[in-house]
């Protein structure tokens, strides 16, 4: 396990267990943070996310997990049961011809899907919105994990969906995994391959 993936995981969770309430934030009305890790490091960051679900719970905390990638395949499926199959014939069709078409079909294909309010940022409030209510007294001791945006590369935006879902979550703490590189003193490239953003207002574990 990665000592430095450890540490930033260990700082996170001490941050959400602080003795005044979750911690994650200078904002008290903006619980929203992101823990940057290398791409290479996605399985081990899902082993460290797992093991802080399992230590929250076993002191009363609650922890949705939310698949970025799960969502736009149900998204994508609602189409019909054999759109998928199509796009992808479609999309190998086209990069055999040349690889920038092949991306271009799904970026007309996919973006759709994940951009605006409406888009992928609806379904994450929808998540949180059924768990809360499955879960209506326990605020302060409540986990939202968003994962799996790595498998949106290279058509996700963090900053676009933090935007939209902001005031959205009923002030739960939520907790983006951000596959990618620090840049500088406030660039995050995602997936070390997208140009530097640099306009995040969540706090960023991992930098």
């Amino acid at each position: 396990m990665s000592q430095r993936l450890a540490k930033t995981f260990a700082e996170l969770e001490s941050d959400l267990i602080h003795e005044d309430g979750p911690r994650i934030s200078t904002m008290r009305n903006y619980r929203y943070c992101m823990v940057v890790y290398s791409p290479r490091e996605e399985y081990k960051c899902r082993l460290e996310a797992a093991r802080l679900t399992t230590k929250l719970r076993d002191i009363g905390w609650v922890v949705k997990s939310i698949s970025l990638q799960a969502l736009l395949l149900r998204r994508l499926e609602a189409h019909g049961s054999d759109y998928l199959d199509r796009l992808i014939a479609r999309e190998k069709a086209a990069a055999q011809r040349s690889p920038e078409r092949g991306l271009t079909l799904l970026e007309q294909k996919v973006q759709p899907e994940l951009e605006g309010p409406d888009g992928v940022a609806a379904d994450v409030v929808r998540e949180i919105d059924e768990f809360i209510a499955q879960n209506p007294e326990q605020a302060e001791r409540t986990l939202v994990l968003i994962g799996r945006a790595g498998a949106l590369y290279p058509f996700f935006s963090a900053s676009a969906l933090l935007k939209h879902i902001d005031g959205r979550t009923h002030n739960v703490p939520v907790v983006m995994l951000y596959p990618g590189e620090c840049r500088n003193e406030t660039g995050l490239s995602f997936m070390g391959r997208v140009p530097p953003h640099t306009d995040y207002r969540p706090r960023i574990y991992g930098c």
